[in-house]
């Protein structure tokens, strides 16, 4: 039910974001998810990949920074107020959403949730009847 993300600490550089999208490339690992954020020294890239254990392994060789946080996934309805719903009865369960990012396609969007209590957001969207992505 969780999903391991890898965040990338990159300094705000032309060409940074290139270079791990190269690297992963050069092994083989596809980017099924990402986000950027930046400060205005650095920035946060924020992936899901197919292989994190060795991505991780592979960046850290490359001498990137990178943290593995869990995350979860849901798969819900492309449409008008679908994801407002689902993060209603997260903000009725007292459970804060630290980041989230999603994509979509067709009729499906997948978001990707970082909340405060891992545990219980999984318990409250098993409870509602979420759909939850164990991997991309």
């Amino acid at each position: 039910m969780r999903i391991k993300q890898l965040s990338v600490f990159l300094e705000n550089k032309t060409g940074r974001i290139n270079e791990v999208a190269k690297i992963l490339g050069k092994y083989g690992f596809n980017m099924h998810a990402f986000s950027m954020a930046e400060t205005p020294d650095f920035g946060i890239l924020r992936l899901i990949v197919s292989d994190v254990d060795k991505a991780v392994d592979v960046l850290r060789e490359a001498n990137f920074a990178v943290m593995l946080t869990e995350v979860v996934c849901i798969s819900c309805s492309n449409e008008a107020g679908a994801l407002s719903s689902i993060l209603e009865h997260l903000a009725a369960q007292d459970i804060f959403i630290e980041y989230m990012y999603a994509f979509a396609e067709g009729d499906n969007a997948n978001v990707v949730i970082r909340p405060n209590d891992i545990d219980k957001c999984v318990d409250v969207l098993k409870q509602c009847g979420c759909n939850i992505v164990d991997c991309l």
